[in-house]
């Protein structure tokens, strides 16, 4: 009787070993870091909920890969402590690979995108020579930052470059007349401007060129190889596009393309 029963606890153990093997990368949560304050890449929602574009792209991802997606909120300037750290497992939120293609571990480049000067509407502001002697915000530790210091002949004219904590609190700088410009992510500036209704403009002339990736912790090729061959897949089947054009009205992706 006793062999019986040990047979049976025997098989038991087995199914159940069998069975959380079996559900290891169902239970793995894939961790996105990501600016709460960057509509519409990533932000939270009037319900409190977080969302984007790249949040929406990145739950598919994971849906695919089996993982649990989870959307984690950091400070921008605290992202590579949060990754190093292993608290997120990417870096997904607008994420410009230009100047720091070696300082992580990237997907390809999946959306184009330019760094641009923002200005009120009724501002004589019309070219970046009229910056000369203005107050101009930009975000810290962003791209746009990254762009005005490898311009000094250009941020030597500024009367002040004062670093804030997001780009909304920039617009409310702007809006209230605090400061003069912002120099930031043109498809953030512009969704920003078309759904929020401010009254300003982006001035044609560019300050800097970039492309978007997917950053992850150097030397993690295995994830980065997972989330870059299912990019490329729902960029073949018609996914890619379709997110991007319910966040933007047309497919602005460049994966495959």
């Amino acid at each position: 009787m006793k062999k019986i029963i040990a047979a049976v606890m025997c098989t038991v153990m087995m199914a159940a070993s069998l069975a959380s093997c079996g559900g290891k990368k169902q239970d793995k949560k894939f961790v996105v870091g990501f600016d709460a304050e960057f509509p519409p890449m990533g932000f939270i929602a009037d319900d409190g909920s977080y969302t984007g574009f790249d949040l929406d792209l990145a739950e598919e991802v994971a849906n695919r890969l089996g993982y649990e997606f989870v959307a984690q909120p950091i400070s921008w300037d605290a992202k590579d402590q949060e990754l190093k750290s292993g608290n997120i497992d990417c870096i997904w939120n607008g994420f410009t690979i230009s100047g720091r293609e070696d300082q992580y571990t990237w997907t390809e480049a999946y959306m184009e995108n330019d760094q641009v000067v923002v200005v009120r509407s009724d501002s004589d502001i019309a070219t970046l020579g009229d910056l000369a002697d203005k107050v101009v915000a930009v975000q810290k530790d962003s791209s746009g930052l990254a762009a005005l210091e490898e311009n000094p002949e250009l941020t030597d004219t500024f009367a002040d470059l004062i670093e804030v904590d997001s780009y909304l609190n920039a617009m409310m700088e702007l809006e209230s007349g605090a400061v003069d410009a912002i120099v930031m992510d043109e498809i953030v500036a512009r969704y920003e401007i078309q759904t929020s209704g401010k009254d300003f403009k982006v001035l044609d002339e560019a300050v800097a060129s970039e492309e978007y990736g997917v950053g992850f912790a150097l030397g993690n090729e295995a994830l980065r190889d997972d989330v870059q061959a299912t990019l490329e897949e729902m960029a073949a089947d018609g996914t890619l596009a379709k997110i991007s054009e319910e966040w933007f009205g047309a497919d602005v992706t460049i994966i495959g393309k």
